[in-house]
């Protein structure tokens, strides 16, 4: 699975209303409202890398009121879950 992570600009008057767009696509696990530079951060999660491609910019980018998009595709995913399943490697309860 890749996952990208995916800043994105609106209009500030549209928000709520972008946000549900994307978080409606089938790729989409996550919807973000933040502050700072960026409106929005959307995690995207596909099987193949051109898959990207027909979810931000063939999707994300042609919703009416996305601005922009600065996309960062991960190398790996840490997580709670697998910090605890790899200090629990070799020890009997």
């Amino acid at each position: 699975m890749i996952t990208a992570i995916v800043l994105i600009k609106t209009s500030v008057d549209r928000i709520p209303e972008i946000a549900e767009q994307i978080a409606a696509l089938d790729s989409v696990s996550e919807v973000f409202s933040v502050t700072g530079t960026y409106d929005l951060i959307a995690m995207v999660r596909v099987r193949e890398h051109e898959d990207l491609a027909e979810v931000i910019p063939g999707r994300i980018s042609k919703i009416p009121g996305v601005e922009g998009t600065d996309t960062h595709v991960a190398f790996r995913t840490y997580s709670q879950h697998d910090l605890e399943a790899a200090f629990a490697i070799g020890l009997d309860s």
